[in-house]
């Protein structure tokens, strides 16, 4: 589900949905043989926010298929996702992408089923939908961060959008456990089940979230990935991103913060809520 992110952002930024527009996710959606659900299921129409919020598979997927196959190729494309990292290591594997792109994997890969790529990739273009809309390709090396070059994959405007979703995410969707208090932190929670002999394993889990700090005015991103964690009594049971991941990311950014330099601060100041609102109210497009 933290592809999702990907998914929201070239809507966006391709103009073909605003945060107020609404997609249906009453039931799930069927395709050919495959059957697309919800786990935070409402059963009802939601806004591109609430998609965003809620993690919705229904609508992202909706939404993938209205950008279109070969607009999501290149968007992938155009943030190194499609392309082993280049990082300075021989040992780089290529992601894992669908021999024939076909309309039901474009909607798949709308919330990230049917597509592999590595951590460090996935860090290094969900830095670009936060930083003011600059992919950076990722590197172990250091460099002059004044220096470094890049290329604009989406608008500011998208980004900062991006921002305020991501935010919403922590104060009232899935990722409220990756709050850190002061440090503003942004993300997206993400859960898949890994591949076995005859399908996916149910159990067996990848649990994940991307989280980035202060999302007002983004410095960091960060990406905790747990290989098949187990939920317990504190989780309640659940083995999902939101519930074990997240907390990760919270703990990290309260250590990393004071190291680097960034204050806390107060995260219900008026300038603060206005840059980062979203009106989940509005009634926007049904589409």
């Amino acid at each position: 589900s933290v592809f999702k992110i990907f998914t929201v952002a070239m809507a966006l930024d391709a103009g073909i949905v605003k945060l107020s527009d609404r997609y249906d996710a009453t039931k799930p959606l069927r395709v050919s043989r495959f059957t697309i659900r919800d786990y935070h299921a409402k059963r009802r129409w939601l806004s591109v926010s609430e998609i965003f919020m809620y993690s919705s598979n229904i609508g992202a997927a909706r939404m993938a298929i209205d950008v279109g196959t070969k607009a999501q190729r290149a968007f992938l494309g155009r943030v190194g996702l499609l392309d082993a990292a280049p990082i300075e290591l021989p040992e780089v594997g290529a992601p894992m992408t669908p021999r024939v792109w076909r309309p039901v994997n474009t909607m798949t890969i709308g919330f990230g089923h049917g597509i592999a790529v590595s951590p460090i990739q996935f860090a290094a273009a969900a830095a670009a939908m936060v930083n003011g809309g600059v992919y950076h390709p990722p590197t172990l090396l250091k460099r002059d961060s004044a220096a470094a070059t890049g290329k604009r994959v989406i608008s500011k405007r998208t980004s900062n959008q991006m921002r305020r979703l991501m935010r919403l995410v922590v104060e009232h969707g899935t990722g409220r456990k990756a709050a850190a208090t002061g440090y503003l932190v942004g993300g997206k929670t993400g859960t898949a089940e890994k591949q076995g002999h005859g399908g996916y394993r149910r159990r067996a889990l990848l649990s994940s979230f991307l989280g980035a700090f202060p999302i007002n005015d983004p410095r960091f991103v960060v990406l905790a990935v747990l290989d098949e964690p187990r939920g317990n009594a504190k989780t309640q049971g659940y083995a999902t991103g939101g519930w074990v991941a997240a907390p990760v990311i919270g703990r990290v950014v309260r250590r990393i913060a004071p190291l680097v330099g960034i204050n806390p601060i107060d995260e219900a100041a008026p300038g603060v809520r206005r840059d980062l609102a979203i009106d989940l109210k509005t009634e926007g497009r049904r589409l």
